[in-house]
């Protein structure tokens, strides 16, 4: 994967409707899924008793939460794009969330992305939407399809 590197915000906003690069695959661990339940008290045994989702859940496996992978989207937006000029980024909101697809403990996930809209933000920023499709290797279905807004300020 390449990042795509853009000099301003000026130059970002030609990218307006334009898919980013595909990302690079992250693999989520048991680890990463428990420290998951402890940042967010969601304890359901699904996510973290291994022995218990191995024999009564229909995965036969733990599952990651499903806010995880939303939560993921800052750092995998990050990895796909950089805007020289922007001295501070911050979450702005979510629309339209869903999980179609249950991400599996030791799966591997990567963001498909699309610039789908920015306007300007006070005098120096952008508020910009994201449609995010947060993709599972080897899976028909992905595991969040998300509209991501984010607030840049040059």
């Amino acid at each position: 994967m390449t990042k795509l590197v853009l000099d301003d915000l000026k130059e970002f906003k030609t990218y307006e409707g334009i898919a980013l690069p595909s990302g690079e695959w992250i693999t989520i661990t048991q680890e990463m899924i428990n420290d998951f339940a402890k940042a967010t008290l969601d304890f359901q045994w699904i996510h973290v008793d291994v022995e218990k989702a191995t024999q009564y859940s229909p995965f036969k496996k733990p599952v990651a939460h499903g806010f995880m992978s939303v939560s993921l989207l800052s750092k995998m937006l990050g990895d796909l794009i950089q805007i020289k000029s922007v001295k501070m980024g911050v979450n702005y909101g979510l629309n339209k969330v869903r999980f179609p697809n249950a991400v599996l403990v030791d799966s591997k996930l990567r963001l498909n992305g699309i610039v789908a809209a920015i306007e300007e933000y006070q005098e120096n920023g952008v508020k910009v939407t994201w449609h995010c499709s947060v993709e599972i290797e080897g899976a028909d279905k992905p595991a969040c399809v998300a509209e991501f807004m984010s607030i840049m300020f040059e």
